[in-house]
């Protein structure tokens, strides 16, 4: 079952009407389990797709001193920006969850690039890409889908800020993806960005108590 009107029908299920359903559902399943069901099932997918390159789930970083450069470069300049905003706009929540829950903060430091940015990276690019390449050829159109599926995801924390911030994110995961062919990278150039968001103060509108 891997006709263009198939697939076109379970991209817009999976990665437009369940997380709208959620959004608009009045009980909230907690959302790391979900994501990492989600995960696990399309790591099952990709594991028996003979067509997938099993070496991606696993790539070295070796080989990519430049873009991991560029990575902490970029990296650096979104923490001045998220400085920035939230020092001009909302400065009583500058650093405001490690001051005050240091341990929690610690904590989802070290958690958060393993529970929730590679399992987003490998659903929204390795899954993404290799599935839905047959219905999106071009890779302009692949890097834009991947990228506005990503932050549409992010309207299960109700809020816009959540799901602007994401698009340009979204957006250089996917480049990242594409250049370098490394899920690696892309993991953590997300986890680099979503431990500066919650660092800086702007983790209020990436979370909600379920």
């Amino acid at each position: 079952m891997n006709g263009k009107g198939y697939l076109w029908g379970e991209l817009l299920t999976l990665f437009g009407v369940v997380p709208l359903v959620y959004f608009l559902s009045p009980v909230h399943l907690p959302k790391i389990p979900l994501l990492l069901v989600f995960f696990f099932g399309c790591l099952f997918a990709l594991r028996r797709s003979e067509s997938f390159d099993q070496r991606e789930l696993l790539h070295p970083l070796r080989g990519h001193g430049e873009s991991i450069k560029w990575i902490v470069a970029r990296a650096a300049l979104v923490a001045v920006l998220c400085l920035g905003v939230v020092a001009l706009l909302e400065p009583a929540l500058l650093f405001g969850f490690p001051r005050t829950r240091p341990w929690l903060w610690l904590m989802v430091m070290v958690l958060y690039p393993l529970l929730s940015a590679y399992p987003q990276e490998l659903i929204y690019r390795a899954f993404f890409f290799h599935r839905y390449r047959a219905i999106l050829p071009s890779e302009a159109g692949l890097v834009w889908a991947s990228t506005l599926a990503f932050a549409f995801l992010h309207v299960i924390f109700g809020n816009w800020v959540a799901v602007g911030l994401t698009i340009p994110a979204g957006y250089l995961f996917s480049r990242t993806y594409v250049r370098t062919g490394s899920l690696f990278l892309a993991s953590i150039e997300h986890a680099l960005y979503g431990c500066i968001i919650f660092t800086t103060g702007l983790g209020r509108y990436f979370y909600t108590p379920s």
